[in-house]
């Protein structure tokens, strides 16, 4: 079963066939980064306009990379929320006009979903060893799991009983950990995106220079990073008063290592507290190499983290997320709606 995925939740518009689930037989993205740097964070008119140039040489790329056309796909998924309202939209759009096109069924999914079955996807180099004699794909992942799902909008451990099965056990209950990143980034004079320059900062700085707090919120699942930022901004202001050459390496190693050290004790207190199988970690932060390693080191449970470039947003875990929906049930008409505020503890019931 092929199943075409389209993803325009924030700033990147990309589409991807996925087949049975799995298979990636293509996923073609189109960052907007560079176009939002001078803005210093996505500029959310500028995000919908560029996705509408873009969406259909995508599509199309996508369906040639994967030696297909419309009429050999089984269904279309695409992201319903959440994410910007205007991105979302345009998302929606090209992909309701192909599905009435091409008389496909519709599936609109939840973006953070995604995130958690690119677990479930067999990644860039894998594919190779499916064609090979063996033709074995690698293992899924085993429920009950953990999945801690981490980015620029959204920080939340998730039980995993079964597919499409999920309980929320904690979440932020202020700044996101990739929102955090983003936020010193700007604090620290580094471009945006802020993820990718606080660890690019962090690897020619010390992370014992600065003793910054952990918010641990004993007896709860619950993430928290404002109080975090604080201490790193009074520590800019204090230092900022004694010299103008400010040590951004060693903060910028000191806030991250802060950050990492409640994302991996909380994840794995909570596997050990709901005696899980396995772990998946997912979302844009989980491409941070430090994080990946600390939890490696740190992990007495098997686990499943995408490759660094199928941790950001992308089209194969909607299209791979649409398959599991596809195979329970789902069917969406054709006048449905974006869900901009959507959370994923609603998305589970079909």
């Amino acid at each position: 079963m092929r199943i075409l995925g389209v993803e325009t939740s924030c700033d990147e518009t990309a589409a991807a066939i996925v087949e049975n689930g799995r298979i990636i037989l293509s996923n073609i993205v189109a960052s907007q980064a560079d176009l939002h740097a001078q803005f210093g964070g996505v500029f959310p008119e500028v995000a919908s306009r560029q996705h509408i140039k873009t969406i259909f040489p995508v599509v199309q790329q996508a369906l040639k990379n994967a030696h297909i056309g419309l009429s050999d796909l089984d269904a279309i998924a695409v992201t319903r929320g959440p994410g910007l309202p205007g991105s979302l939209v345009v998302g929606m759009n090209a992909a309701k006009g192909m599905a009435m096109g091409c008389g496909l069924p519709l599936l609109g999914v939840n973006h953070l979903e995604g995130h958690l079955y690119s677990a479930w996807l067999a990644h860039d180099g894998i594919e190779e060893s499916i064609e090979q004699e063996n033709k074995e794909l690698p293992p899924e992942p085993q429920f009950p799991l953990l999945a801690l799902i981490v980015s620029g909008g959204h920080t939340e451990l998730i039980l995993m009983h079964g597919h499409l099965d999920y309980e929320r056990l904690g979440g932020t209950l202020d700044d996101a950990a990739g929102e955090a990143f983003d936020k010193i980034a700007r604090l620290l004079g580094f471009p945006y995106p802020g993820g990718p320059s606080i660890q690019k900062a962090s690897k020619e700085g010390n992370p014992k220079a600065f003793e910054f707090p952990r918010a641990w919120l004993n007896e709860r699942w619950d993430f928290s990073f404002s109080g975090l930022k604080t201490a790193v901004l009074r520590e800019v202001k204090k230092l900022e008063k004694v010299s103008q050459n400010l040590p951004v390496n060693d903060l910028a190693a000191s806030f991250q290592e802060a950050v990492i050290d409640v994302l991996v004790g909380k994840t794995l207190k909570a596997a050990n507290e709901y005696q899980v199988k396995e772990i998946i970690i997912a979302g844009g932060v989980s491409a941070n190499e430090a994080l990946r390693l600390k939890f490696k080191q740190d992990s007495p449970y098997p686990l499943h983290i995408p490759p660094i470039q199928m941790c950001t947003d992308n089209a194969a875990m909607i299209a791979g997320l649409g398959y599991y929906r596809f195979i329970a049930g789902q069917r969406d008409t054709y006048d449905m709606d974006v869900l901009p505020n959507w959370p994923l503890s609603e998305a589970s019931s079909l």
